[in-house]
């Protein structure tokens, strides 16, 4: 887990909001290359590396997700500040107070505050009871300025997209904290994945593309370019955390249902038997407002068998965090999965 780790924090701390990802694709590029994994990119920026297997006919597919949240500059303000428009599904009060990246379509980049714009308790009597929305969360830029002509000589421009800082931390617990784990921990597992692959030489028994898609957070990452001959479909993304929820931090998430319906009962029933013959913990579960990009490949009308696993996150877009314990099993699940027989043959 101390590679899983180390990668994971490397991926987090490369910005990669939905709409802005090449950076963090062409890391994931020269990584697979060094391993000798070929790769292509889709046209929406999306990555695929096929490994070949005893049997091309059937096939898997396998996705993870690296683009994150953020936001784009909706406009400058007369103060200098900056209003943002989300990207992703997220509440402002959860960016509230964070440090963040500006970066202009020349490539320059800033850093800034998001903040109220009634922060001073000794300013504004409503400081704290004042709505957490687009009307009163703004950015303070890091640069002396006092208007928005002093922002736009800077290079900063509606349509710049902003990041936000990670804060990752590995902790000797076993947890890491970080923002992004969504769905950047189920990168690292893909890629540890397959490095083990390649480096047990083990002949997978079907020909499996690994996808990394760069459009989840705004609903269509993983809806093309799933070749002809897939049979199943197994998105690895974040299991949720919450009240009524059985999803934990120590094992394997695997989805029931989501806001897209049930996944395949035959597949999850499979994903249930391997976990149960090969000692990986295990927890079913439904997450109310979510969705994947296996169900967005579903509504894409792909005649596929879909699933949905991964490690269990807490606090969901926002300060995220999650044990080295769930890892692990996703990690596990995963390896006996990719050497079991297709559900559909």
């Amino acid at each position: 887990m101390k590679e899983t780790m180390a990668l994971i924090e490397k991926l987090v701390q490369i910005p990669s909001p939905s709409g802005n990802t090449s950076e963090v694709i062409q890391f994931v590029e020269n990584m697979l290359r060094e391993w000798g994994v070929e790769t292509k990119r889709n046209r929406k920026g999306g990555l695929l590396a096929t490994l070949p297997g005893e049997e091309a006919d059937n096939q898997r597919m396998l996705t993870a997700h690296v683009d994150t949240l953020g936001a784009i500059v909706k406009d400058i303000k007369p103060s200098g500040r900056l209003v943002l428009d989300k990207i992703g599904g997220y509440t402002f009060n959860s960016i509230e107070g964070e440090y963040c990246t500006i970066e202009t379509a020349k490539g320059k980049t800033y850093t800034g505050t998001i903040l109220m714009h009634q922060t001073s308790v000794h300013v504004y009597k409503d400081a704290g009871e004042a709505k957490r929305n687009q009307d009163n969360i703004e950015v303070r830029i890091d640069e002396k300025v006092n208007s928005a002509d002093d922002v736009r000589a800077l290079g900063i421009n509606v349509g710049d997209f902003v990041s936000f800082d990670p804060r990752v931390q590995v902790l000797p617990s076993g947890f890491i904290k970080s923002r992004h784990l969504d769905d950047k921990a189920s990168v690292a597992l893909l890629l540890q994945l397959i490095k083990r692959i390649v480096d047990e030489k083990k002949p997978l028994p079907y020909t499996t593309t690994f996808l990394i898609s760069n459009n989840e957070e705004i609903g269509y990452g993983g809806n093309s370019n799933i070749p002809p001959e897939t049979v199943e479909y197994l998105a690895v993304d974040m299991g949720a955390i919450g009240d009524g929820q059985s999803t934990d931090e120590y094992t394997v998430s695997i989805c029931v249902k989501d806001s897209s319906g049930p996944y395949h009962y035959g597949l999850r029933k499979h994903l249930v038997a391997l976990a149960e013959e090969n000692n990986v913990k295990y927890q079913l579960d439904i997450y109310p407002y979510y969705g994947s990009d296996a169900s967005a490949a579903i509504r894409a009308g792909h005649d596929i068998v879909h699933g949905l696993i991964g490690p269990g996150i807490d606090a969901s877009h926002a300060y995220e965090r999650t044990h080295e314990e769930s890892l692990k099993h996703t990690a596990e699940l995963l390896y006996h999965y990719v050497f079991s027989k297709l559900q559909e043959v």
